[in-house]
C-alpha cells in the first residue's frame, strides 16, 4: 500500500528570500517547479503525494487540501484525523529523489526525520499519523524529537543530503546547480544562473545577456 506524502505549499508570493535573484513571477515557477521536483521523487518511492495549501491551487491534477490556517495548525487538523502511515515533506527539498525518500519511509522506527539547515525539519514519516503533533518554525528539529519521545514513539533520524537541503537562500541555488537533475534546475539554467568560483568561494550568478 502506497504512503499518502503530504506536502505543504504556498504559491502566492513564495519564496521572497529570493527575491534578490528572481522577480515575483520566477520565484511563482521557480517554486512550482521545485515543487514539481519533489512530487516526482515521491512517486518514484512508491508514495502518493497531495498539497497542503492556504488557498485553492490547481497543478497538473495533484489533490488539493485547502486550509487557511497556519502551516502547524492545519497538518496537526489533518493528523488528528488520520490513523494511517504518512509522509510529510517540505516542496523545497528540489533535489530529494526516490531512493532516498523510499529510506525514510522504510524505516523500522515509529517515525522517521529527516532534519533541515539550521535546525528546521525537512520530511517527517509516520507510521501511524494520529499519534504525532507538529511544531514548525524555530529549533522545529529538536521540538520533533522531543514530541516524538512525549508521544513514546521510536524514532530514527536519517543522514540524507538531498532531503537535507532545502533552498531557501541565494547561496542555497548553488548547490540545486551542482547537484539538480531535475524542472526547478533546468529553469534556473533556462534563466541565465550559472556557477562562478570568487576566491575559491562557489556561487551563482546571472547571465542576462541573453535575455
Amino acid at each position: 500500500m502506497s504512503v499518502p506524502a503530504l506536502i505543504p505549499f504556498k504559491p502566492r508570493n513564495p519564496k521572497t528570500r529570493l527575491s534578490c535573484v528572481l522577480e515575483l513571477p520566477e520565484r511563482e515557477k521557480f517554486a512550482q517547479m521545485m515543487m514539481c521536483d519533489v512530487v516526482v521523487a515521491a512517486r518514484e518511492a512508491g508514495c502518493e503525494p497531495f498539497l497542503l495549501g492556504t488557498e485553492p491551487f490547481s497543478f497538473n491534477g495533484l489533490p488539493v487540501i485547502v486550509d487557511p490556517g497556519g502551516l502547524n495548525e492545519s497538518i496537526n487538523t489533518y493528523l488528528e484525523k488520520n490513523s494511517g502511515s504518512l509522509l510529510i515533506i517540505m516542496a523545497d527539498v528540489a533535489l530529494a529523489s526516490g531512493p532516498a525518500i523510499r529510506r525514510l519511509i522504510t524505516t523500522k522506527a515509529d517515525m522517521a526525520i529527516v532534519p533541515g539547515t539550521g535546525g528546521g525539519t525537512n520530511a517527517i514519516y509516520l507510521s501511524s499519523a494520529d499519534r504525532f503533533r507538529v511544531s514548525y518554525y524555530g529549533m522545529s528539529f529538536e521540538k520533533h524529537l522531543r514530541i516524538a519521545e512525549e508521544c513514546g514513539l521510536s524514532c530514527e533520524v536519517v543522514d540524507s543530503f538531498l532531503i537535507h537541503t532545502d533552498i531557501d537562500e541565494r547561496e542555497d541555488l548553488v548547490e540545486l546547480l551542482i547537484h539538480g537533475k531535475g524542472m526547478s534546475s533546468r529553469y534556473l539554467h533556462e534563466l541565465g544562473f550559472v556557477l562562478s568560483a570568487d576566491k575559491g568561494r562557489v556561487r551563482v550568478v546571472r547571465d542576462t545577456s541573453g535575455t
